[in-house]
């Protein structure tokens, strides 16, 4: 593994388990030292803790539910107090709710768009802010879904959320441009991580799921973390606004059945 992360600070929230996990261990073997964002599985972030140590890489864990602004504040000051700097931020976190449109509540939708929306818009600012003031370069990568673009019946809240997450990706890409600060998001499609369990249980659904996915397979977890890493690089710096599907292919040849 190359070390294109030497010295930088990274935050990736969610990183308890699935991606989040494998992102945050892929950018601790490239040489970052990383916040381990978790909420309700201290266990899972203890596990990813454990997974980075025992290669040798940093990481803290700091527990911190981005859907309240106090907490996200408190994230990056305690970053900052312990490491001394942020380089780089991986919103990752993030939750579902399976409703039809006609049933979903007020709780699902504060729930959904809180974590997965308002968290990283204000998660993002305060991040922002310190390198601002310190008038220092940074990365921003959001992990969205195929979502931000694709249909997802019975999943509103969540599609609002990514569709909102992707133009706030396009506007803060000029917006903060000028700040040396780079903004992009990762799509993943269909990824083999625990909040698939039941479709991945589920084999008519999943087959018919594997025939819309031209490559014919689920991703990897390490797959999105290795795209995480580029853009969190150096390679990665004339890079600003885009998507970046992960999807094998899904997104160009999904149709409802």
């Amino acid at each position: 593994m190359t070390n294109r992360l030497t010295g930088k600070v990274a935050i990736v929230t969610g990183s308890s388990s699935g991606i989040g996990q494998s992102i945050a261990i892929r950018l601790a073997s490239e040489g970052a030292s990383v916040v381990i964002d978790y909420v309700g599985q201290p266990d899972g972030a203890h596990d990813t803790l454990a997974k980075i140590q025992s290669a040798g890489g940093k990481a803290i864990t700091i527990q911190a539910n981005v859907s309240s602004i106090a907490e996200t504040q408190s994230l990056i000051d305690q970053t900052y107090t312990q490491l001394g700097r942020c380089d780089i931020l991986i919103n990752n976190a993030g939750i579902e709710k399976e409703a039809a449109f006609c049933d979903v509540t007020e709780a699902e939708y504060d729930a959904v768009l809180g974590v997965n929306l308002k968290g990283a818009f204000f998660l993002t600012q305060a991040f922002v802010r310190r390198l601002r003031d310190a008038k220092l370069p940074g990365r921003i990568i959001n992990i969205s879904s195929v979502h931000e673009d694709m249909v997802f019946p019975n999943f509103s809240t969540y599609c609002a959320s990514k569709g909102g997450m992707r133009m706030l990706m396009r506007d803060l890409a000029v917006e903060l441009g000028s700040l040396g600060i780079t903004v992009n998001n990762i799509a993943p499609g269909a990824i083999n991580t625990p909040i698939n369990t039941a479709l991945l249980a589920n084999k008519p659904k999943l087959n018919a799921l594997l025939a819309n996915i031209p490559l014919g397979r689920l991703g990897t977890p390490e797959e999105v973390a290795s795209l995480a890493a580029f853009l969190s690089s150096d390679e990665a710096a004339y890079i600003t606004g885009s998507t970046y599907a992960i999807d094998g292919g899904l997104l160009r040849n999904y149709h409802e059945q």
